[in-house]
C-alpha cells in the first residue's frame, strides 16, 4: 500500500482529502503545517507528498526547498495544492522542482489521476536495479516503455580494459556514455608537466563520461582502469533518445550529475585548505566508501602510491611518508602495493 503525506492547514480540506485517499486504498498521514510535514517526511518516508502552498509556520515553497536539499527526500513526487488566487505561486513551485499541482477546489477523479500518474512514473526511479549490466538493461527497457520510445539498439558494446589502460583521453570527443560492469575506474586531469590529479572514482554500477556528451564538448579529463575492468559503452544516439524524450530518465541523470558536481566542489575546497595528512585520510576514506563491499569488516585495496598521490594532489614521496605515519599509528597496514584500513573511524574524524 502506497503511503501519502498530506500537508494542509485547512482542517476541512485536510480531512476530506484524507478520506478520499483512504477510500482509494492509500495509507494516508497528515500534517497541519509545513514544519510538521517536513518532520513526518523524515520519519515516515512517504511515496508521495501533497502540500498546500499558503500555510503558517512553513509554507509549501519552504517545504519543497528543504526536501530538495536532502538526497533521501529530493526524489519523492511532490504535488502542490493551490487556490485560484495563488496561480502565480504555483509556477514558482514548479520551477523549484514540484511534479504537479492541483487547483482548489478539485474533484475526486482529478486528485486520484494526478496521484496515480506521479506514482507510476516514479516507480521506475525508486526500483532497486541490480548493480550490473542486466540491471541497467532493465532500467533502459522500462524507461523507454514510459513514453513508448523508439526501440533502442540492443547490441551494446562491451569492452575489456587492462589495468592502467585508457578508456578515453582528455581533448577527444565523446561518442557515448560508459557503464562499469566490473572493475574500478579513475577520471583524471593532467597539467602541462604531465602531473595527474584524480578527479573522480567509479565502481560497478556507475555511469561516467556523460557530461561532455550533454555539453557537446571535448572531454576535459581522461579515464583509465585502476584494475582489469569490463565497460559497456552506450552509443550517443541511444543515450539522447532517453534523455530528450523521457522526463523521468532525464531527471535520474540530472540527480547523478548534481551529486557529481557537489562532490567535485567539496574536493576542490579540501585540496585548497586541508593539510596533506587530512587529504591522505580523506583519500583513504573515499576509496573505502567507494569500493568496500557490504559486510566486510576491513577494506583492502591494491592501489599504487602514484595513484594515491594523484587523488590527494601531492607528491608521491609525501604520500609514502604519510602512509608510514598512519602505519605507525595503527590506522592502516601496508604490505607491498596493498593498503588495508584498520581504523576507519579515526581516519574519518581526522579528515573533518
Amino acid at each position: 500500500m502506497k503511503k501519502i503525506l498530506l500537508i494542509e492547514d485547512n482542517k476541512d480540506v485536510r480531512e476530506n482529502t484524507a478520506e478520499i485517499l483512504t477510500l482509494a486504498q492509500y495509507n494516508v498521514i497528515t500534517a497541519k503545517n509545513g514544519k510538521e510535514g517536513v518532520e513526518l517526511v523524515q520519519s515516515e518516508k512517504p511515496d508521495l507528498i501533497i502540500c498546500d502552498i499558503m500555510m503558517p509556520v512553513l509554507d509549501g515553497h519552504g517545504v519543497l526547498h528543504m526536501l530538495s536539499k536532502n538526497e533521501e527526500t529530493s526524489s519523492i513526487p511532490f504535488i502542490f495544492l493551490t487556490a485560484k488566487a495563488e496561480r502565480n505561486d504555483f509556477r514558482k513551485g514548479m520551477e523549484m522542482g514540484a511534479d504537479d499541482y492541483l487547483t482548489k477546489p478539485f474533484d475526486d477523479v482529478e486528485l486520484l489521476n494526478a496521484i496515480e500518474s506521479r506514482l507510476k512514473k516514479n516507480d521506475i526511479l525508486r526500483k532497486e536495479f541490480a548493480k550490473n549490466f542486466a540491471g541497467f538493461s532493465e532500467f533502459m527497457n522500462e524507461a523507454k516503455g514510459i513514453e513508448s520510445l523508439n526501440k533502442l539498439s540492443e547490441n551494446r558494446d562491451l569492452r575489456v580494459y587492462k589495468k592502467k589502460e585508457d578508456i578515453y583521453l582528455e581533448g577527444t570527443y565523446a561518442k557515448g556514455i560508459y557503464f562499469v560492469n566490473k572493475g574500478k575506474i579513475k577520471s583524471y586531469q593532467t597539467n602541462e608537466f604531465g602531473k595527474e590529479l584524480i578527479t573522480d572514482l567509479h565502481k560497478e554500477g556507475d555511469f561516467f563520461g556523460y557530461l561532455p556528451l550533454l555539453q557537446d564538448e571535448k572531454y576535459s579529463s581522461s579515464a583509465s582502469a585502476l584494475e582489469d575492468s569490463e565497460i559497456f559503452m552506450i552509443p550517443k544516439d541511444d543515450f539522447f533518445s532517453l534523455i530528450f524524450k523521457n522526463a523521468e530518465v532525464s531527471r535520474r541523470f540530472i540527480e547523478i550529475l548534481s551529486n557529481s558536481i557537489r562532490e567535485n566542489e567539496k574536493q576542490l575546497v579540501k585540496l585548497a585548505y586541508n593539510s596533506v595528512r587530512k587529504r591522505v585520510a580523506e583519500a583513504l576514506v573515499k576509496l573505502s566508501d567507494k569500493y568496500k563491499k557490504e559486510g566486510d569488516q576491513t577494506f583492502s585495496m591494491n592501489v599504487s602510491r602514484e595513484d594515491l598521490a594523484n587523488l590527494v594532489g601531492t607528491a608521491t614521496e609525501t604520500v609514502i611518508r604519510t602512509l608510514s605515519d598512519f602505519k605507525d599509528e595503527k590506522f592502516v597496514e601496508v604490505s607491498g602495493g596493498t593498503i588495508t584500513i584498520l581504523n576507519y573511524d579515526k581516519l574519518s574524524k581526522m579528515r573533518n
